[in-house]
């Protein structure tokens, strides 16, 4: 039942997506203001001034921290399809979804084994 007909409506709304984008841009663009000025283009940080240099090297476990967040919060909304489906899904599901918090922890565990957990280092 896959015929190529079977795709226009994703293919359609793929083109309004797009055209929407294209058009918006292109309309801000044409439409917003243009004026440039030394005041216009400061850095605006919640109305405080700037103070110092923003090249400052941050420590690298906010940077761990960050990508650890996104790690490991992108592998739990794979959780949503199989909490949708866990009827459905059976016994292989179950065992799918076992082999994948399998692998879950074994990062976790790495990641802990490594120290990038703790602050005070």
């Amino acid at each position: 039942m896959n015929t190529p007909s079977s795709y226009l409506p994703i293919i359609i709304q793929l083109l309004v997506a797009l055209g929407f984008v294209i058009t918006t841009l292109v309309a801000s663009h044409l439409i917003g203001p243009k004026r440039k000025g030394n005041k216009k283009d400061e850095a605006f940080e919640c109305g405080i001034d700037g103070v110092g240099n923003a090249r400052v090297p941050f420590s690298i476990k906010y940077f761990m921290t960050a990508i650890l967040f996104v790690l490991f919060d992108v592998e739990v909304v794979f959780f949503y399809p199989y909490a949708v489906n866990f009827k459905e899904m059976g016994w292989h599901g179950f065992a799918a979804v076992s082999i994948f918090v399998g692998f879950f922890l074994i990062g976790f565990a790495y990641v802990y084994k490594r120290g990038a957990l703790e602050w005070d280092k």
